[in-house]
């Protein structure tokens, strides 16, 4: 039975702890956190979004950049302290504008083979993450961004992704509560929203009583290759899946391999809905603004998750009060009658690769798998990405030992 090392108790390290188990294989989960899901699988925007799969990589998000630069406030923000790696990222994300389409593509493929992944695991676990399978509203208020999105609906389409395009009245029929003049939106029926938190820990838990180890509070401090095989902090293994997130870059540089992931922030709040009129005015249905690149979730009866913006700000997982307020200013505005008095703020690091692809499968070292870098995707995409990963280590591990034997 092989053993292997996963590096990072996120979303898509426990994932692949429950592919890998699902193999047969002898796994054991390394977080320096206490408990899994404790980074960017804390307090996500909720929604398992194939709608929302296309990629950045277009001319229009660099020339948004560089309008709001000066802009705290505004839904991209990158830091101009200059460094090697964000100019690497930056130019490798310009070189990949030709590929926009195709990753787009790609990308929803991905999502809607996720789907059913995560329905399985859940099911077969018993987890209860407030999943919500009430689709996803795409709102817009100006022309030119419902223009494009039909464009978008259409490359959606060939990944085999239907939704529906609304009029404003339609839009307001699928969420009443929604305030504001609008020119349109599309609904995705088959989208679903659901806590990612309470499903990592959830699904962690299950997996320990089916014998997957977990190494909880254990910072890795050093990978290095021996014996044909992958040695953490001195234990062996054959094999290591790096699942790490932003960590993922400094493990890789261990074990001489190249990836560049770069920390893209990203904010949530969490509104408490805590009386009767709030809960009643809070939306059900979850939401996507793409012009100020925000989404929600309703999370149970008493939760709004308001999630989105994207900082470029090196790993800094500082919560700003000027990233913070737009948040609630969006609820007020959209959505008046929601008391904002307890609001719980939060930060978390996206692991975004140039091209917006998750790098999933074998490095060039033997051994030495990845299954990280999927930006804002990694909720959607994880049970996806984590069958293709399982798939390639028992084709390189299991399959060469059976025809041997």
């Amino acid at each position: 039975m092989p053993t292997i090392a996963v590096i990072g108790a996120g979303i898509t390290g426990v994932t692949t702890a429950f592919e890998l188990n699902r193999l047969g294989m002898d796994v054991t989960v390394y977080d320096r956190n206490r408990y899994a899901a404790m980074e960017t699988s804390f307090a996500n925007g909720g929604q398992l979004s194939a709608s929302n799969a296309e990629v950045w990589n277009q001319t229009s998000t660099i020339l948004k950049g560089l309008k709001w630069m000066m802009r705290r406030d505004a839904p991209l923000l990158v830091n101009m302290r200059p460094s090697w790696h964000k100019a690497s990222w930056m130019a490798e994300f310009v070189g990949a504008i030709p590929q926009y389409r195709n990753n787009t593509i790609q990308t929803t493929r991905m999502a809607i083979a996720a789907r059913d992944g995560l329905r399985e695991m859940a099911q077969i676990a018993q987890l209860d993450f407030d999943l919500l399978p009430a689709g996803i509203l795409h709102f817009y208020t100006k022309t030119k961004d419902l223009e494009h999105a039909r464009e978008v609906t259409k490359l959606l389409a060939q990944g085999g992704l239907s939704r529906q395009e609304l009029t404003p009245d339609e839009v307001k029929e699928h969420c009443p509560q929604l305030h504001g003049d609008l020119v349109g939106g599309f609904w995705t029926q088959s989208d679903m929203t659901g806590d990612i938190h309470k499903f990592t820990k959830g699904l962690a838990g299950w997996l320990v009583t089916q014998g997957v180890k977990f190494q909880m509070g254990h910072g890795v401090q050093r990978l290095t290759r021996k014996d044909k095989g992958i040695d953490v902090d001195g234990t062996h293994f054959d094999a290591v899946v790096i699942c790490a997130g932003v960590a993922s870059r400094g493990f890789a540089a261990q074990l001489g391999e190249r990836l560049n992931v770069y920390p893209v922030k990203g904010y949530s709040i969490t509104v408490n809905l805590h009386d009767e009129t709030s809960q009643r005015a809070a939306p059900t249905v979850s939401l996507l603004d793409d012009a100020a690149k925000i989404v929600t979730s309703r999370l149970g009866d008493g939760r709004f998750r308001i999630a989105g913006t994207a900082e470029f700000n090196g790993e800094n997982r500082d919560i700003r009060a000027d990233r913070i307020r737009p948040l609630v200013a969006w609820c007020e505005r959209y959505f008046p009658q929601v008391d904002t008095d307890s609001v719980v703020p939060w930060a978390g690091l996206r692991p975004m690769m140039p091209n917006m692809m998750p790098r999933v499968g074998a490095a060039r070292s033997a051994g030495v798998y990845f299954n990280t870098g999927h930006g804002h995707l990694g909720w959607t995409l994880s049970a996806a990405t984590a069958r293709l990963l399982a798939a390639e280590v028992g084709r390189t591990m299991i399959q060469p030992v059976k025809a041997a034997a």
